[in-house]
């Protein structure tokens, strides 16, 4: 008949344990164990406590937190036979069992000394080391027993260590496949991103973002927010990230794919309380103007050689998707200029706290002065939106709780004609990597963003 398998504790009794041991013996005849507990605790300088068991039903009651170690002897008959497991067709049958039942504890196994082969094999399976009958003293059990309980420790941590790599490595496969690999091959224009999800381990939050280059030559960019902070906002940001892009690329822009988006929304949100902004820009192939959708979303920060950057306008901007059925987003167009930078972004970059006791926030204005506060100082691309971003963690005294997504589009007519009409390849954004604010040498003549 089955047996009913204990809970397992998570940490191994001897991590909680001050020296004290608890033994579980798992013998036909525990009666003829010659070890007595006084023997071992003289052998081992701590108090001993042994409990036995004559089957493998009986261990299974038997096997709380508190037991250290098992003794199992392998010519245990198994349950449903009279026959010893050494005559059976498994040998190891009842080890197997103990293996199972008690994942988390050590294992000693017991067999006659003519069976080496045998004990080798127990070691093979799972047990932490092997005693011969013959050899069964105090000394050489209250060694084996601490043996076995550290190696069993030292095997549970090489598990988790295995277990955080295999994590890490699939995280890293998971960044690379859900955040945008920007095509911007042939545009010209200079491409920096930076993400921060606000949930803590997160790989991604709800903000999210793309740039493609459509066969005409347009540049297309996107940046969004879906309210709320959960997995499963997560996941409809990237499903509305991947509907962009695949409207972008089969020709839809402005007000046809905001609506077409919602739609998308509509049926895929696990309420209908959920909401998303969106920034569209679609910037001609001359790189001189742009077309801006808003729904809902902050206007972007645009930047033309030796002007402050200011913010875009915003009267035009429709609602946020998913709040009304038939809602309409108008597309403003946008004199860019020869040489700018444009800076998109969410609103965790803005709703930061600053000032004493931290009762004010960023806003759009503090950002923008910030912004050009570092322009001044002569950062650009990168190394601008990496110091952005820790200056407004360090002005909210420590980790932002929103999500922070934001992305740099440049054109320079000189570093298009160093180029030979093409950008350098792009490369996604770095992901929750902050690093200390580069050096910020003063330069003659601030370039753009």
């Amino acid at each position: 008949m089955p047996v009913p398998v204990p809970q397992q504790r998570s940490v191994p009794a001897a991590e909680t344990s001050h020296g004290d041991l608890t033994l579980l013996v798992i013998e036909d005849d525990p009666a003829g164990t010659t070890i007595t507990v006084p023997e071992l605790s003289a052998a081992a300088g701590t108090r001993v406590r042994i409990r036995t068991a004559r089957n493998l039903t009986e261990a299974a009651r038997l096997l709380t937190d508190d037991v250290d170690c098992i003794l199992l002897d392998l010519a245990l008959p198994v349950a449903g036979s009279g026959e010893p497991a050494s005559e059976r067709a498994d040998e190891l049958a009842a080890l197997t069992h103990v293996l199972r039942i008690a994942p988390l504890h050590a294992v000693l196994a017991l067999t006659a000394e003519d069976d080496t082969a045998l004990a080798a094999e127990a070691v093979r399976v799972g047990a932490q080391d092997y005693l011969f009958r013959g050899e069964l003293d105090a000394r050489v059990l209250s060694r084996a027993i601490r043996y076995a309980v550290e190696r069993k420790r030292a095997d549970i941590a090489q598990h988790q260590l295995t277990e955080s790599r295999l994590r890490a490595q699939e995280n890293a496969r998971l960044e690379r496949g859900l955040l945008p690999t920007p095509l911007l091959e042939g545009s010209g224009l200079s491409f920096a991103a930076r993400y921060r999800p606000g949930r803590s381990r997160a790989l991604l939050g709800g903000d999210f973002y793309d740039v493609v280059r459509t066969p005409d030559g347009t540049v297309h960019a996107m940046i969004g927010d879906v309210c709320g902070h959960g997995p499963d906002e997560a996941a409809l940001g990237v499903e509305l990230r991947i509907a962009w892009r695949a409207l972008t690329l089969a020709g839809l822009c402005g007000d046809e794919l905001l609506s077409t988006l919602q739609q998308v929304l509509e049926h895929e949100r696990q309420s209908e309380e959920i909401f998303a902004t969106l920034c569209t820009v679609d910037i001609a192939p001359d790189g001189r103007r742009a077309g801006l959708c808003l729904a809902g979303h902050p206007a972007p920060l645009l930047a033309r050689h030796e002007r402050p950057a200011r913010l875009l306008p915003y009267e035009d901007g429709g609602p946020a998707l998913g709040l009304l059925p038939r809602a309409r987003w108008p597309r403003r167009q946008v004199e860019l200029g020869a040489a700018w930078s444009l800076m998109m972004y969410t609103d965790g970059l803005i709703e930061g706290r600053v000032g004493t006791g931290g009762s004010e926030r960023l806003g759009q204005d503090g950002m923008v002065s910030m912004i050009n506060g570092r322009l001044a100082e002569g950062l650009t691309g990168d190394e601008l939106l990496e110091t952005a971003v820790a200056e407004v963690r360090e002005l909210n005294g420590g980790e932002l709780t929103d999500d922070v997504a934001v992305l740099l589009l440049g054109r320079d007519p000189e570093r298009i004609r160093r180029w030979g009409g093409s950008a350098p390849r792009s490369h996604p954004a770095s992901v929750d990597r902050p690093s200390s604010p580069p050096a910020r040498a003063a330069r003659a003549q601030r370039p753009p963003l």
